[in-house]
């Protein structure tokens, strides 16, 4: 199974031989035999390149989530107390990986010589299982999942726009005042938003046709602070514009339930070193800072 799994990352039976140590006969022989324990076909071979079949393909993902098991198996009964090594991934959304998960990344691999990250910071949902992912902090509720989550702080959808533009045009009183207002919408490709307002039970939808629509929280970011109209973003992405007064929040009294902040990690790698120390640091790092509150 190793062998096969080193194939297809590798690129092929000749690079595979080199990574491993093993003639390129020996890897041969390994996939024939792997095949013929199976009775299908992994490996489709010609003289320049190799691929996988349909039947390769499913083999591939469901050896390499049995490979990582035997991996944390034999981490975690070779010692809780051994130091951490190997390749950590961690994921996060773009400006929340950059603020507040780098500083906790950066500290670990201080304390940790032998440890390498991959960060994936994306502004989507990952799939921890199928990307290969150790460790993901998460904003919002979660769906049920066999995942492990740990709950480190909270944060608030806010309302904002620069002092200039609120002077010139006024501050929205009610959240039906918006509708005469420029609407910069984040993060939508529609020609319509739809904003809540209130408790998660009693919430209120308020239909809006943004002036402006990005798709990057930088950009509607830039876009508020130049003056162009209102915005709809997380505190913690606000929070040091507000600070230096180039934002000011508003309809703060009509704002929905915080969502949520967790750090998200697979059940299986419970007893990895590594993974058990980044989330002993990243958890204590976020539950300790003041604008997750």
């Amino acid at each position: 199974m190793r062998v096969f799994v080193t194939v297809e990352e590798q690129g092929g039976f000749a690079a595979a031989s080199r990574k491993l140590d093993i003639s390129p006969a020996a890897v041969t022989r390994a996939i024939v035999a792997l095949e013929e324990q199976l009775g299908v076909k992994l490996v489709q071979r010609t003289t320049r390149n190799t691929r996988l079949t349909d039947a390769g393909h499913q083999y591939y993902e469901d050896s390499k989530a049995i490979l990582a098991s035997i991996a944390a198996a034999n981490e975690a009964v070779s010692g809780a107390n051994a130091e951490p090594h190997g390749t950590l991934t961690v994921t996060a959304s773009v400006l929340f990986g950059r603020l507040y998960v780098m500083p906790s990344i950066v500290d670990y691999m201080q304390q940790y010589a032998k440890v390498k990250v991959i960060a994936h910071f994306v502004d989507r949902v990952t799939n921890l299982v199928e990307e290969g992912i150790d460790v993901a902090i998460r904003i919002g509720e979660l769906p049920d999942s066999s995942l492990r989550a740990i709950k480190v702080g909270q944060v608030r959808r806010v309302l904002c726009a620069s002092p200039a533009y609120l002077e010139k045009n006024g501050v929205p009183q009610q959240p039906a005042d918006l509708l005469d207002h420029a609407i910069i919408s984040a993060n939508s490709l529609s020609p319509r938003v739809e904003w809540r307002f209130g408790a998660a039970e009693n919430a209120a939808k308020l239909p809006l046709e943004p002036r402006l629509t990005v798709s990057s929280i930088d950009a509607a970011l830039a876009a508020a602070i130049g003056g162009l109209g209102i915005t709809r973003l997380l505190s913690y992405q606000v929070k040091s514009e507000v600070e230096r007064g180039t934002l000011a929040l508003i309809l703060e009294d009509h704002e929905q339930t915080p969502w949520p902040i967790h750090v998200v990690h697979r059940e299986d790698k419970l007893g990895s070193s590594k993974v058990r120390a980044f989330i002993d640091g990243i958890v204590h790092d976020l539950r300790n800072h003041p604008n997750l509150k």
